[in-house]
């Protein structure tokens, strides 16, 4: 009956409005409400045409490979996954499954990912396990394996003679021209693989490769690592109709990870592997891989267990001991970036937060600093094109807000910053080889992403894809009803101010409504690596955000302390500490939410999903007494059961902080969850596991907290099958409209 009333107060509200309202099955739904905007925007080498990958009508997750011909201006499909295979269901192996899910592309098909050759001329691109070579020119797609075995990861060499690829965890190569792909590692041992990156690389590292190509493509430098030392932890993956218990090398806090080695291969096989010493500790990370321009070394970026050292380390490709060109030290720990720069003259451009912010610095071969290049209370987001003839460098970063993504130019020698890009908001970027021309991927708000192909000063040349939202785009009838969210900072003495981002209910009208008080929907990540108030299009958390606010809630979200974007003095706080300082900050949101005369203090609700999942636990725990309720999605529960390098990044060694670790925990706080509380779980999760729900369920029952649980069979962290995503925002959604409305 709830629900029904429900309904017709909110028809008839409809009929008093100029739009159609959002639904959660909409959301979710063909077309996408975000529109046509492209994936995976490149410029070809040459200039000539920006490709891209783009879902198909009848199905947005299935992509195709296109290209926008810049002189011609037309736009056309060049290869039609489903074509290609004849419609034939795409079979995964269950390292490319895992890969998909680390890098978060895991509810895509077809293709998902392509390369140009150096010359401009051919994509390579992997499909169903087999990699396909497609000629521009000829306008034809040529198979360079045949069913073999399942290539992942595969690259052009720098000239296009070869593409290699990882097969059975050896590194391949084949001719581009034809002929039978050959091996060029061979181990069978089941804890050992060349060419590919390690669990903790690929999940926590960003580093999704193992090998890398020498700029004449006479060489390949390959990783390999050992998973023998890392303990075997055994989880059940729990599916509709069978459970199946998965035996896998987890690398849990305070364990022991991969043995790594890196060395030089030749791709004919003609020439013995030459090994790369990377120093007497075999407890470290392999970070970063680089060619110097010229090929003559490896720069090697070699982290520190408990990664507060961070070394670069130049090799010769003749082998040898290496040279330490720099290293970067820090009490809490170093970030990783992927900001360094060779250049043509052996000089290098080298990212660093040792003034407190990310900034671009200018090195000579020998590793001396020749100058600073940027500086100031901002920080640099990545660098996005470097200009050696002109001598200058496009980056994006804050410089204007910190809420913002801006594209701006400077000189090597510091001088002449510049602003590029010219629209409020944020901005993606993707240049030529040749930084001339630049594809801007642009949002705002209120605006999804728009493509458009500037010059190197920032001069429009055309639209790529205008994605309007006016008649015929799949937003536009709901487009009215969406709310602009309001953007403030909260002032404290704890460590920085606070950026909050809030939506008003539908209809909201404070002069006419002056004693009406509405719910909270507080949406929480909280979690380090991560920045939620952006001036930015979110098809996914902004749309479920309007939702809510049409559902009468008043919708916020606060970014505290441990979040980045801020500097490296703004996230420190939480280092051996993590589940406090983000809860004081949270908890500061919510004394603000109280203040405000439209706000019902007694139906305040928390949502979060993985960090965010962990802080609603937290927040829950610590301060029930303000918060009414709560969804926790896919919580880490104990850091102890998380993996290393994520881990001990933030809380150190758990052999050296061990209260600290306890302390971090959600268990010691339980005593004061009163709150009611919702529990969602993947039960096939292999990010932070089923056990952190199983372990967090049975504390709860042993303490007699009641508490509603939802569990998803076969789903990963993401929880992304079809149907699932629908059924579980549905029901994190429907459970605080229940309990506030």
């Amino acid at each position: 009956m709830k629900k029904l009333l429900l309904g017709v107060g909110l028809m008839s509200s409809v009929q008093a409005m100029a739009f159609e309202p959002l639904t959660i099955e909409r959301l979710f739904d063909d077309p996408d409400l975000s529109g046509t905007a492209p994936r995976s925007l490149k410029l070809s080498p040459d200039g000539q045409r920006a490709t891209f990958l783009q879902g198909r009508e009848d199905d947005a997750g299935r992509m195709d490979l296109w290209q926008y011909n810049i002189a011609s201006g037309e736009t056309n499909m060049l290869v039609d996954s489903l074509k290609l295979r004849g419609g034939a269901e795409e079979e995964l192996s269950d390292e490319e499954k895992a890969r998909r899910e680390r890098a978060r592309i895991s509810s895509l098909s077809g293709i998902v990912s392509y390369q140009f050759s150096n010359d401009g001329q051919q994509l390579l691109f992997p499909l169903s396990g087999d990699l396909y070579l497609y000629d521009i020119a000829k306008k034809n797609t040529r198979a360079l394996t045949n069913g073999e075995g399942f290539a992942t990861d595969p690259k052009l060499s720098p000239k296009s003679k070869y593409v290699a690829f990882v097969r059975d965890r050896n590194l391949w190569v084949a001719d581009t021209k034809g002929g039978k792909a050959r091996p060029l590692t061979r181990t069978s041992n089941n804890d050992e693989a060349w060419g590919m990156a390690e669990f903790v690389a690929q999940e926590e590292m960003k580093r999704m490769t193992g090998y890398w190509w020498s700029p004449n493509e006479d060489a390949i430098v390959a990783a390999k690592f050992d998973e023998s030392p890392v303990p075997i932890a055994k989880r059940s993956e729990i599916y509709a109709d069978r459970t199946e218990v998965i035996s896998q090398r987890y690398p849990g806090a305070g364990t022991n990870n991969v043995l790594i080695s890196l060395a030089i291969l030749d791709p004919e096989n003609k020439r013995a592997p030459i090994e790369l010493d990377l120093g007497e500790n075999k407890d470290i990370y392999l970070a970063r891989v680089n060619w110097l321009a010229d090929g003559s070394g490896v720069l090697v970026q070699r982290q520190d267990r408990k990664q507060q050292r961070l070394d670069l380390l130049l090799y010769s490709a003749k082998g040898g001991k290496p040279t330490t060109l720099l290293s970067e030290e820090s009490p809490t720990w170093v970030n990783l970036h992927e900001d360094l720069r060779p250049l043509k003259n052996g000089d290098f451009i080298w990212a660093s937060e040792r003034s407190g912010f990310k900034h671009l610095y200018l090195y000579d071969a020998k590793g001396k600093l020749k100058n600073t290049i940027t500086q100031g209370d901002w920080q640099v987001d990545e660098i996005e094109a470097v200009d050696q003839k002109l001598q200058q460098i496009y980056f994006t970063g804050t410089k204007s807000s910190p809420l913002e993504k801006q594209l701006y130019r400077v000189d090597f020698n510091g001088e002449n910053l510049t602003s590029i890009s010219r629209k409020r908001g944020w901005h993606n970027v993707s240049f030529a080889k040749d930084a001339s021309v630049y594809i801007d991927s642009w949002s705002d708000d209120l605006i999804p992403s728009q493509v458009s192909l500037h010059e190197a000063s920032g001069k429009l040349i055309t639209n790529l894809a205008a994605n309007q939202v006016k008649d015929g785009h799949a937003l536009f009838p709901y487009f009215k009803g969406l709310q602009q969210p309001e953007y403030g900072k909260l002032n404290t003495s704890l460590g920085g101010d606070l950026y909050y981002q809030m939506l008003k209910p539908e209809g909201f009208d404070e002069p006419q409504n002056k004693n009406k008080k509405y719910p909270v929907f507080l949406r929480v990540y909280g979690g380090p690596g991560s920045q939620q108030v952006q001036r930015r299009w979110d098809g996914r958390w902004g749309l479920t955000d309007q939702y809510m606010a049409q559902q009468g809630f008043v919708v916020f979200t606060l970014d505290n302390r441990g979040s980045e974007r801020r500097g490296k003095k703004f996230e420190d706080p939480i280092y051996e500490n993590m589940g406090d300082p983000e809860v004081q900050d949270q908890l500061v949101g919510i004394q603000y939410l109280k203040t405000l005369p439209f706000v019902d203090p007694e139906r305040i609700g928390v949502f979060g999903w993985s960090y965010g999942g962990y802080m609603t636990l937290m927040m829950l725990s610590k301060a029930s007494d303000q918060i009414a309720a709560g969804v926790s999605v896919a919580p880490v529960t104990d850091w102890m059961l998380y993996d290393t390098h994520y881990t001990e990044r933030y809380m150190g060694l758990p052999q050296e902080n061990a209260a600290g670790y306890e302390n971090s925990a959600i268990f010691p706080h339980l005593d004061g969850l009163s709150s009611d509380l919702y529990l969602i779980h993947g039960m096939a999760d292999d990010n932070v596991l089923f056990t952190h729900a199983t372990t967090l369920m049975a504390k709860l029952q042993k303490n007699g907290v009641k508490f509603r649980l939802m569990t998803y069979p076969g789903e990963k962290h993401g929880i992304t099958g079809d149907g699932q995503r629908t059924h579980v925002f549905t029901e994190i959604t429907d459970y605080f409209i229940e309990k506030f409305k």
